[in-house]
């Protein structure tokens, strides 16, 4: 962390409590562009009483943040995190970093299988990362095999050498890392848990992560328009599982942010003019898949994940968890815009599976 002695300005944690944030959900305020960089400076410097500390993220998730605020605490982050960029343009793929508890993790899988059709593919998580503490990209990869502790430079050489690579939290985010302790005391999720997602290490231009509700998809593309350190072509989000970024069985809900306003050029209401922000529906049954979510549950989250992953990309598994990859996957393929469509990505998801070419990336992450 940064030493505690370094120069603030005039708004500690204690006075943004009292005069701005920390009234309540109705009556609260909003804190400035300024204010929540200066805030949020203090917390990573270690500064803040930890009552205080844990009574101004309450405050926060009690009063919901602004993108502006959310970008404001996105950039302090940003100005710590080790950038590693490999040659190819990846898509950014930051799932919950606290994890699945119910269901198979499946963007192992489904990142490999982009990864075999052209479309390379970054995933990132710390370990066992508060509220939640369960299983995320990290151990379906230890399971695997592949080699997860990894400075940035060598996840960007997986990238390149691979399509798809995995970068470590602790080694490219210390700063995030360094609040562990602190978070794991608070027993609910802060903006953190929000901000640590989008950290995009490898400087990828698309975005893919979930919501629960559409609103949330909004304020994360208003959050990286806000941001003065993010440059995004696209982000494109799901209803996903347990939060996370597996696509839910049966009816989803996409958001899809295009900078330029997509390829007829109409501007939409999110971020900077010309940029566009729809919402569309899928139904996995209409790609001839019978899926529900209780065919993707599983007990051991990362052992299972691990053999399910292996069991599909040998092409020795099919069924729900095979269809599953392989829509992740095309959505993975669709968000780089590697395909025109959906369906599109799915043929080459499956046609990655079918040749082989998806196991040989996961043996080539297994020598890396």
């Amino acid at each position: 962390m940064a030493q505690a002695t370094q120069e603030f300005g005039d708004w500690p944690l204690k006075r943004l409590m009292t005069e701005v944030c920390g009234s309540g959900h109705k009556s609260a305020d909003d804190l400035t562009r300024a204010q929540a960089t200066e805030a949020f400076e203090r917390i990573l410097a270690d500064e803040p009483d930890p009552t205080t500390l844990g009574a101004f993220w309450l405050a926060n998730r009690w009063k919901r943040n602004t993108a502006e605020e959310l970008g404001a605490y996105v950039d302090v982050m940003c100005e710590r995190v080790e950038y590693a960029e490999p040659d190819a343009d990846p898509v950014d793929c930051g799932a919950n970093y606290d994890g699945k508890g119910r269901s198979a993790i499946l963007g192992v899988a489904a990142g490999v299988v982009a990864a075999a059709a052209g479309t390379p593919v970054v995933v990132h998580s710390g370990d066992r990362v508060p509220t939640q503490k369960q299983d995320a990209y990290k151990h379906v990869l230890d399971e695997l095999g592949v080699h997860t502790e990894l400075t940035p430079s060598d996840s960007a050489d997986m990238v390149d050498e691979t399509g798809f690579g995995f970068y470590y939290q602790p080694a490219f985010n210390p700063a995030i890392d360094d609040l562990f302790d602190r978070r794991d005391q608070m027993g609910v999720r802060t903006f953190v848990n929000t901000i640590e997602t989008l950290a995009n290490p490898s400087g990828a231009s698309v975005h893919l992560g979930s919501f629960y509700h559409l609103a949330f998809a909004k304020k994360v593309v208003d959050t990286f328009v806000e941001s003065e350190f993010h440059d995004l072509d696209r982000v494109l989000m799901f209803q996903g599982m347990e939060g996370y970024d597996d696509v839910r069985p049966g009816y989803t809900k996409v958001a899809e942010w295009d900078a330029t306003g997509g390829e007829d050029g109409d501007g939409g209401d999110a971020g900077s003019e010309g940029a566009s922000f729809d919402d569309f529906e899928i139904e996995t049954a209409e790609y001839g898949m019978d899926l529900e979510e209780d065919d993707l549950a599983v007990d051991d989250v990362a052992v299972e994940s691990a053999e399910i992953t292996e069991a599909v990309l040998t092409g020795e598994r099919d069924g729900p968890f095979a269809d599953a990859v392989a829509v992740n996957a095309a959505l993975r393929i669709y968000a780089r815009e590697d395909a025109d469509s959906i369906e599109e990505g799915l043929d080459a998801a499956r046609e990655a599976i079918d040749d082989g070419s998806a196991h040989d990336v996961l043996e080539a992450l297994r020598e890396f």
